[in-house]
């Protein structure tokens, strides 16, 4: 990193994971996942297995690379420290939903189709999102001896991102017709009631284009 941007190194990295889950993702959607080798990913990328091995460890990888945990703990910190935590942790995923809705979301789009239609890939989805879950309780505040409190917190988080998980499935199965913020809001609106109202947010800039980081 310079002055906390990526060098040209790190965006060359960045630009070769793209490339080769671009073509992954092709494979995958012509001939299934199942029957896509890595050594297919590496020929039609024109690089070595050695490579695609470099920037994906496992074939797994090729589609869950690219989590957004660091993007939806941001948004999690960033809320009003006094909002309930269903609130708080319910807006940040809305918000988050409107970035990853921009450019790119065919590729979203892509990944999750195969996510929720592979078996072995529901499997490590679901591995990925105690991750996030992680990540969401760390960035909220805590007292560190308030044991009932931290579970609380840890509660509320699964069933923010289960409400979450059940929107974005809904959203593939119906190939991303559906406005995929609305529809968490949706989600969580029917799991926690009116203890989640997007529509009494004083905070929330209804005019932000989708793909902005307001």
């Amino acid at each position: 990193m310079e002055n906390g941007r990526p060098n040209l190194r790190e965006r060359r990295r960045a630009e070769t994971q793209r490339t080769i889950q671009a073509h992954a993702m092709r494979l995958f959607a012509e001939r299934g996942y199942d029957a896509t080798t890595v050594n297919d990913v590496a020929h039609a990328c024109g690089v070595s297995a050695m490579t695609v091995y470099r920037h994906f460890p496992t074939k797994e990888d090729l589609v869950l690379h690219g989590r957004y945990d660091s993007l939806i703990a941001a948004r999690v910190a960033a809320r009003p420290a006094g909002e309930p935590p269903v609130r708080r942790v319910g807006l940040a995923l809305v918000e988050a939903a409107r970035v990853l809705t921009g450019p790119g979301v065919d590729l979203l789009l892509a990944r999750l189709r195969l996510m929720t239609d592979t078996p072995a890939l529901r499997a490590r989805h679901l591995d990925g999102q105690l991750a996030t879950q992680r990540a969401i309780v760390a960035a909220l505040p805590a007292e560190p001896d308030d044991a009932e409190a931290g579970f609380r917190t840890w509660v509320v988080a699964g069933a923010c991102l289960a409400a979450l998980h059940a929107a974005l499935t809904r959203w593939a199965q119906e190939d991303g017709r559906q406005d995929l913020p609305g529809l968490i809001a949706t989600a969580l609106g029917a799991a926690f009631g009116g203890d989640f109202d997007p529509d009494t947010d004083p905070d929330q800039d209804t005019d932000t284009a989708p793909g902005t980081v307001a």
